[in-house]
Parts: structure tokens; sequence; C-alpha cells
């Protein structure tokens, strides 16, 4: 296939092409089911579809894979396992492990690290916000993989800002899914109908007003 592979697949095909010995007709069957995927979504994506733009017939699908769920489940499973949440650990976990002036600090330096990573794995960031959602087995590796680590993280962050009297006195989970719904909403937007399809989109601005927003809803009013 002509077209080029993100740094993403092409992580997961190698380590799939070394541990499990995938052939050259699979990793043109995953490429051509990730774009496909990320591009209409899963639901309209067709099995003779995938197996046109991987240039393999479509029988040859179902010798390696027993449903397209199974397809689905093959590509985002790895990435979730293998790319998500080592970033999650490592990259991300740096910006959860920083000390902050204030909470607004600690959201921008959150949706910036994301923005960075959105960047650089979009297809597969499509996928996942556009399947998760609908998909209970993948529900569960989400929690299980990446959620769990997060949350964790951020209500140490939380808790230092309430304690310190810069957020409103609600409970830490509370705060974390006000603060997570608001920034996903704004990723997710971004990633799939943002900035580069909408002329009028000012990414800073949406940013900032996100920031905005929580931070009215959260921030501990200043004494009259």
């Amino acid at each position: 296939m002509e077209e080029p592979i993100e740094e993403w697949l092409k992580e997961v095909l190698m380590l799939d092409h070394a541990e499990s010995k995938m052939t050259v007709k699979q990793m043109k069957i995953v490429q051509a089911a990730a774009e496909i995927f990320a591009r209409k979504g899963f639901a309209a994506a067709s099995t003779s579809e995938i197996a046109q733009q991987a240039g393999v017939a479509e029988g040859t699908i179902f010798r390696h894979y027993k449903t397209k769920k199974d397809l689905l489940l093959s590509i985002v499973a790895p990435v979730m396992s293998r790319l998500v949440a080592p970033f999650v650990i490592r990259d991300f976990g740096k910006v959860l492990e920083n000390q902050y002036e204030s909470f607004d600090q600690f959201l921008r330096a959150v949706i910036e690290n994301r923005i960075e990573f959105l960047q650089r794995h979009m297809s597969i960031i499509k996928i996942m916000i556009q399947e998760v959602p609908f998909h209970p087995d993948l529900q569960e590796q989400f929690q299980k993989i990446v959620l769990a680590q997060v949350l964790s993280k951020m209500k140490v962050v939380v808790d230092r800002f309430r304690a310190e009297g810069k957020l409103l006195d609600l409970p830490s989970a509370t705060i974390i899914r006000l603060t997570v719904s608001s920034i996903l909403g704004y990723v997710a937007v971004r990633s799939l109908y943002g900035h580069q399809e909408d002329a009028n989109w000012d990414d800073e601005a949406e940013r900032q007003a996100t920031i905005d927003f929580i931070m009215r809803g959260l921030a501990v009013p200043s004494p009259k």
C-alpha cells in the first residue's frame, strides 16, 4: 500500500510481527482495517472494503480473524497495552507528578501533553473515541490498562489543591470526573471535527475556554 504508516501502527506491527510472526498479508489487513475504521467507523466498515484496500481476498481476512470484531480487537487491544499504557505510565505520569502553583496551570499541562500525543497517533485515537463506548470488552480493557492509572495519579494532584483551599470542597472523584469530561470533550471535538477541517477553529482559544470553563465551576470564589 502506498499510504504512509503512522508511527503507532509501525510500532504495533513490528511488535506483533516479532512476537507472533504476523504475515505480510496480516500486516496489510491490519493497516487497511485501521485506516478504514478511523475514517468510517467500525459499523460502517466492511470486510470486503478492507480486503480490497489490503489487496487480499476477503476470505483471507477470515482465515486470520474469525469476525470483524476480532480484527478491531487485534488493533485496539495491543495499542492500549503497548502504546497508550506506557505513555500513561511514563510521559503523562511525569505531567501528573509535577508540582503546579495553580489548578489551571495543571490543566494546561495536561491538555498540551494530550495534544502532543494526539498529533502523533491521530487515527488510533479516533478509533478508540469512536469504538470504546460501544464495546464492553474494550471498555473493560481501557479501565484496567489506562483509566485506573490516570485516576489514581490525578487524585493526588486534586487532593493537594483541595487541601490548600484552591478548589471547591467537593469529593475528589467528582472534581476528576468533571475535569476529565471537559478535557475529553475538547480533545474529541478537536480530533474528530476540529482544527484541520474547520478554518474558523482557534485552537488556543478553544483550549483556554475549556480551562476557564473548568475553573469557573471548581475554583473557590474570592471573598467579597
